[in-house]
C-alpha cells in the first residue's frame, strides 16, 4: 500500500477526543487559556479520573492529594498535566487490532517515554517533551497495522516491533517505514513541526540535514526499551549501545547502563498510562 493510501484507510486512524485535539493545538498556542483547558478536562470523566490517578501516583510524589484538574494543573503545572491528557489520548485511541499485543506496545513506548525523559533532563532538555515524542515515536507501526493487517503480519514473521532490524525491513517492503508514518500523523494532528521532525530523525539521527539533539535522545531511549523486551544481557547491551549517537550528545555508555535508575524504579506509579 503506498504512503498516501494508507492514509485514505479510514480505520488506520484514531480517534481522539475533542478536548486532547484542543490539549494538542495549546502546544502552539501562546495565549492559550489553561483555565478554559482545565474546565474541559474537568467535564471529560473518563480523561480526568485517569489524570488525576496519575498525579496520585507515586511518580510525582505529590505533596498532597490532587483532587481536582485545579489541583493537579496547580501541583504538577500545565505543561506536566499537558503531557499526561496527549498521553493517555493516544494509548486510548487505538482498540484491539489483530497481531498486535497492544500491552507489551505501549509498555515499550511508556519505557522510551521515561527514558527520553530522564536523559533530557541530565541534558539539560525539555523532559515533557521527551516523554510525548519517546510515547508518540512508534505510533506509526499501529497505524499500518490497522490499516494494512495481512502485510504487517508478514513483517512481523520476519522482524518483530521490537527488532532493531524492523525500520529496515519495512522500507524495504513498502518504501516507507514506522517513523514516517508516526510523523506524517503527528502532522496531521497539529502537533509543533519538532514533533514530526524528531519522529521522523530518530531511526538514524546522525544522517539528518540538521542534528536534532532530541532525536538522538529518543534514539538511545529507544534501544534501551527495545533491549528491555528482549532482555539482553550485560555483554548484549554494552555490544548494541548506540556510541555514535550518544558521542554526539556528549553522553557515555556508562550514563545509561550504570548510573540511571533502573527502568522499573524509573516508571513506578505510571502503569495507570498504558492500564
Amino acid at each position: 500500500m503506498n504512503f498516501d493510501a494508507l492514509f485514505q484507510q479510514q480505520n488506520a486512524l484514531p480517534t481522539i477526543p475533542k478536548v486532547v485535539q484542543e490539549v494538542i493545538d495549546s502546544f502552539n498556542n501562546e495565549d492559550v487559556s489553561i483555565d478554559e483547558i482545565a474546565k474541559k478536562l474537568s467535564a471529560d470523566q473518563v480523561l480526568s479520573a485517569k489524570l488525576l490517578r496519575l498525579a496520585n501516583s507515586s511518580y510525582y510524589h505529590a505533596s498532597r492529594s490532587v483532587g481536582t484538574v485545579d489541583d493537579a494543573v496547580l501541583m504538577l503545572g500545565f505543561m506536566t498535566v499537558r503531557t499526561l491528557v496527549v498521553s493517555s489520548g493516544l494509548t486510548g485511541g487505538f482498540k484491539a487490532m489483530p497481531g498486535v499485543d497492544l500491552k507489551k506496545f505501549w509498555r515499550y513506548s511508556l519505557h522510551t517515554a521515561i527514558i527520553g525523559k530522564w536523559l533530557a533532563k541530565q541534558l539539560k532538555g525539555n523532559s515533557d517533551f521527551a516523554f510525548t515524542v519517546g510515547m508518540m515515536h512508534a505510533i506509526g507501526q499501529l497505524v499500518m497495522h490497522a490499516a494494512m493487517p495481512e502485510n504487517m503480519l508478514q513483517i512481523d514473521k520476519v522482524a518483530s516491533p521490537y527488532d532493531s532490524r524492523r525500520l529496515d525491513v519495512e522500507r524495504t517492503s513498502f518504501n516507507y517505514n514506522f517513523s514516517d508514518v508516526g510523523a506524517e500523523l503527528a502532522k496531521r494532528w497539529r502537533f509543533p513541526d519538532n514533533f514530526a521532525s524528531v519522529i521522523l530523525a530518530f531511526p538514524e539521527p546522525l544522517s539528518a540535514t540538521v542534528f536534532e539533539p532530541m532525536a538522538a535522545v529518543i534514539h538511545i531511549a529507544a534501544w534501551r526499551s527495545r533491549a528491555l523486551e528482549n532482555n539482553y544481557s550485560a555483554e548484549e547491551l554494552q555490544a548494541t549501545f548506540p556510541e555514535d549517537v550518544a558521542k554526539k550528545l556528549g553522553i557515555s555508555a556508562t550514563l545509561i547502563l550504570n548510573d540511571m535508575p533502573p527502568i522499573a524504579e524509573l516508571s513506578e506509579g505510571m502503569e495507570d498510562l498504558i492500564a
